[in-house]
């Protein structure tokens, strides 16, 4: 016996536009804040002529840039599949990701620049610290808010662009702690290099978040399998029917927000193929609700025939 067993479930398409609102609302949560933030970084920077402020600044002006890709990314890795895209489009979702990495590493090398230049020149003394400060303080309330959602959006939709946004607003929340510290420092303990040598700790910080961000984006545009715990999760599930005699050649990818699966199964030989294809329909079931969003192709074959 030999054959393909594939179904398409309404409800995964039902499941898939959900995770889609979800990851837009993020995104949009994102560019909201980042415009906040932009507007009031600007005043700050003015009036206290900090490099650790300026390096802040820059961030959230790419964090702006990037959340509107991130928008357009994830609505456009939402829609479902088309005639030229039968897989969907989820992998739009890891290329967004992957121009988040260049942003943070842009804005890295940027402010790291920067504060070289000031710790070798050691010139500009910051002015009106309370100003940089007191933004600083309402960003972190803003970005802390911000990092809670993302997380809770990522840990219901497995969404890499969200999960890359959220490193980087982890890596905002440093800044603007350091921020505080650094003006803290350079103005009132008039310790006047604190600003310069923050400045270049933010940017080891955000090359260091690029990093991070970028992994998960190129497993996906790699169809790398799923972790192994992951994998035997799958295993476990699909072995519970009682008529399968084994499983083999297991074959797993991610696709933004869906996951697809193959593999092998041993049946009886001497089913017919209507048998078979109940079983497969109910390995399928079983599957699906543990692992919703997956798009799933079984392979049935005799017992202990292999290729």
């Amino acid at each position: 016996m030999s054959g393909t067993h594939t179904h398409n479930h309404a409800p995964a398409a039902a499941h898939a536009h959900s995770h889609g609102t979800l990851t837009s609302r993020a995104a949009l949560a994102s560019m909201a804040m980042a415009l906040t933030l932009l507007g009031l970084k600007i005043i700050a920077v003015l009036q206290t002529g900090s490099v650790a402020m300026l390096g802040s600044l820059a961030d959230t002006g790419l964090d702006v840039l990037a959340s509107l890709v991130t928008l357009f990314g994830v609505r456009f890795a939402a829609q479902p599949a088309d005639d030229n895209h039968s897989f969907g489009h989820g992998k739009a979702e890891a290329l967004v990701a992957m121009f988040q990495v260049f942003v943070i590493t842009l804005s890295g090398i940027g402010i790291g620049w920067e504060a070289i230049l000031r710790l070798i020149s050691g010139s500009a003394i910051t002015e009106n610290p309370e100003y940089g400060i007191g933004v600083s303080l309402f960003a972190i309330i803003l970005t802390g808010a911000l990092v809670l959602y993302q997380r809770s959006v990522v840990r219901r939709t497995g969404s890499v662009a969200i999960h890359a946004d959220n490193v980087h607003y982890q890596a905002d929340l440093m800044i603007n702690f350091a921020v505080i510290i650094a003006l803290v420092l350079d103005y009132y303990a008039h310790w006047h290099g604190a600003d310069a040598v923050f400045g270049v700790l933010i940017a080891a910080w955000l090359l260091y978040g690029a990093y991070g961000a970028s992994q998960a984006a190129v497993d996906q545009l790699m169809d790398h399998e799923w972790p192994e715990e992951q994998r035997a999760a799958f295993i476990k599930v699909a072995e519970q029917h009682p008529e399968l005699k084994g499983i083999h050649d297991l074959r797993t990818r991610s696709s933004g927000i869906r996951s697809f699966v193959q593999f092998h199964v041993w049946v009886d030989g001497n089913m017919t193929v209507a048998e078979a294809h109940r079983v497969m329909d109910e390995v399928e079931a079983q599957l699906m609700a543990e692992f919703p969003n997956t798009e799933i192709l079984i392979h049935p074959d005799p017992e202990g025939h292999t290729d």
